[in-house]
């Protein structure tokens, strides 16, 4: 299945220019190696973020990024030779992704709307570096305005017994035509097979202070216990439900003064400006999964 139409979006100025994520066990010459071989081959690096978790015997994070411009390789030849010269006998997990190819950013929502009209405006105004090939929703509510911004619509309604259906149709969407997902308070569980199969990151939001408060009415129950905090956790999804490495939190006070309509107002902005701060650091690589956590440069 293909999507309907092809999206359209703000010309973004893209530099020539790549990413490169490393992450090993940390060990002396690990920078000098990496850097020497971009120095070698022309690249100029134009920033450069580190991180251990220990130097003795604990796991290095690097992100560099580099011109591309001069560099005496083609991009095939360029991820060969590093390979084996660099990541290889450092014993790395790396990936390079270049600036020239606009990460794909499939959006599944249900019938909240703030998330979602957030992500499609900053895409539109040059933002976020990325190209929506389309929206998928359980629900119909949101095709009228997500299609004001040209990106296709796909209604997959979901059987309350039965998601094996709608799960399938959404892989069917998804394989080959998207780079990441992400879950701008799409209302419905996916299971682990699902997750597996997508082969694909996939950034959920949702309350902070869940799982204390769970259910369809979370601030009103937040309400009930007087709390004086709310907020948002924008994290990817792993089976385990809530449980994935988070990315980006925050939280706003709140006071006795503050009612149901008033805390729901609160939250739900904090939620959509914690999930663009994700999607963007997501969108820039600079994001490293580390067991159950992350490095965020």
């Amino acid at each position: 299945m293909q999507p309907d139409a092809t999206p359209t979006t703000k010309a973004y100025a893209r530099p020539n220019t790549a990413r490169l994520l490393i992450s090993c066990p940390d060990r002396r010459g690990i920078v000098a190696a990496v850097s020497q071989f971009l120095y070698s081959h022309n690249a100029n690096i134009i920033s450069s973020d580190q991180h251990s978790t220990d130097p003795e015997g604990g796991t290095f994070f690097m992100r560099q990024e580099f011109h591309l411009e001069g560099l005496d390789l083609t991009k095939a030849q360029f991820e060969k030779t590093f390979h084996e010269v660099v990541a290889t006998p450092f014993g790395m997990d790396w990936k390079v992704w270049y600036a020239s190819e606009p990460k794909r950013m499939a959006i599944l929502c249900s019938k909240y709307d703030h998330c979602i009209m957030d992500l499609l405006w900053r895409v539109r105004r040059g933002e976020f570096d990325a190209e929506i090939p389309f929206v998928i929703s359980n629900h119909q509510d949101l095709e009228p305005d997500v299609r004001t911004f040209g990106i296709p619509f796909h209604y997959v309604p979901v059987e309350k017994n039965d998601k094996t259906a709608s799960e399938q149709k959404i892989l069917e969407l998804l394989k080959g035509n998207a780079d990441f997902a992400v879950l701008a308070r799409y209302m419905q569980i996916l299971s682990g097979d699902f997750l597996e199969n997508t082969q694909m990151p996939v950034i959920n939001i949702h309350h902070s202070f869940l799982p204390a408060f769970v259910g369809a009415n979370p601030y009103k129950s937040a309400l009930a216990r007087g709390v004086k905090l709310v907020g948002a956790t924008a994290h990817y999804v792993t089976s385990e439900l809530d449980a994935g490495p988070i990315i980006e939190q925050d939280v706003a006070r709140v006071s006795h003064r503050d009612d149901v309509k008033a805390l729901t107002r609160i939250g739900r902005d904090i939620e959509r400006n914690v999930l663009a701060r994700a999607v963007k650091a997501h969108l820039e690589d600079r994001v490293l999964v580390h067991q159950n956590k992350t490095v965020v440069f």
